[in-house]
């Protein structure tokens, strides 16, 4: 699995949708998988939603995009990736109130944008803003140049393409946000302003997630960006996908393999969903409120090993977030305090322990037996 897409809330349940192979632990005819939950913690698997389909729009896979209510009916917005790999086009499908059946279209409702200067674009997420609802795409021209195309989709089956929300050379999103393409865009609003998240894509790989903060403005719209920053510090960590709900906003990532075992029969996993929030012009990341603090006390026999990962971080003395740390199977998430969580991968054995250094005596080096005990 690799990149969240659709995440919902509806009927009391939280949906995900991701990126997904179910035959192969490698990136290949890509579904939509499913997984629901009530609480944030305990996950119930779903039917596979949305299936690549010989001889549609979609042979080549059902890549990222979105999940909207579209007057009460579940719809699902994504990018269908044929022959013309980079310039995919957008289909819809609609699902039932359970959001276990879908039907999906045969007909595009966006094509390859108007300049020919893209040679790159996909990932529509879709917003509402100034009475009206947009979609935004991620794209990128064929100089180097990354941009985020807008459309104008109060009809979701006829969109209208309006031009460029944000590209990079703008001085502020050029620094902060340097990428050929601009993949997985997410646009929405925190108070008074306006936070643009995206993924950076380069020729020569994957090089994290910025976000941008700033305002939307008519005509367009445009988004001027005034800051930003790193969504996450570490290595593990792309094309997250927000969540805004009336209380809150919510947030899932893709954490990709790093060194995985040869003999794997898995690839990718998604994070903890995790709130976000401006405190001034800093995008703060901390784990959803639902999430139960868990403290394990050591085992014994706690060693020292080759393959184990030593985690070392200071707390600030005002820490914006509590401090927290999530160790689960080869997935760790460390909030330090800081705005900027750090998320890795690592991969214990049967026989490995988990060591924390901190700064309060009372827990220094203690030792956590993996989930799998």
């Amino acid at each position: 699995m690799n990149d969240p897409n659709g995440c919902f809330f509806a009927g009391g349940r939280y949906h995900v949708f991701f990126q997904h192979n179910p035959d192969a632990p490698v990136h290949a005819a890509i579904k939509w998988g499913h997984m629901s939950s009530a609480d944030l913690v305990t996950w119930q698997p779903e039917p596979v939603a949305l299936v690549n389909r010989p001889g549609e729009p979609d042979a080549y896979g059902c890549w990222t995009g979105c999940v909207v209510d579209d007057d009460g009916v579940p719809t699902a917005v994504y990018s269908a990736v044929n022959g013309n790999r980079p310039l995919a086009g957008v289909l819809l499908a609609r699902g039932d109130r359970s959001m276990r059946t879908w039907q999906q279209t045969s007909s595009l409702v966006v094509g390859p944008p108007r300049d020919p200067t893209v040679s790159q674009v996909r990932d529509p997420y879709v917003f509402e803003a100034f009475g009206h609802r947009y979609a935004i795409q991620g794209a990128g021209r064929g100089d180097g140049q990354p941009c985020v195309l807008v459309y104008d989709c109060d009809d979701l089956t006829a969109w209208r393409e309006l031009g460029v929300l944000l590209d990079g050379d703008d001085p502020v999103a050029g620094v902060i946000a340097p990428a050929d393409v601009w993949e997985c865009p997410n646009l929405v609003r925190l108070g008074d302003r306006w936070v643009l998240v995206v993924s950076l894509w380069r020729r020569e790989g994957l090089m994290g997630v910025r976000y941008l903060v700033g305002d939307l403005t008519l005509p367009g719209p445009c988004f001027r960006p005034q800051t930003g920053g790193l969504l996450d510090r570490g290595p593990c960590f792309y094309a997250p996908q927000l969540l805004p709900l009336p209380d809150r906003t919510l947030m899932w990532a893709w954490a990709w393999e790093r060194d995985r075992p040869d003999t794997a029969d898995w690839a990718g996993c998604l994070t903890y969903a995790r709130e976000l929030s401006l405190v001034g012009d800093v995008l703060v990341s901390r784990p959803a409120a639902d999430l139960p603090a868990i403290d394990l006390e050591p085992g014994p026999g706690a060693l020292w090993l080759d393959d184990t990962l030593v985690a070392e971080f200071e707390v600030p003395a005002s820490p914006l977030v509590p401090p927290r740390l999530f160790l689960d199977g080869s997935m760790v998430e460390i909030f330090d305090g800081t705005a900027t969580p750090f998320t890795t991968r690592a991969y214990p054995t049967h026989s490995s322990r988990w060591h924390v250094r901190g700064q309060d005596d009372a827990r220094r080096d203690r030792a956590v037996a993996p989930a799998d005990g």
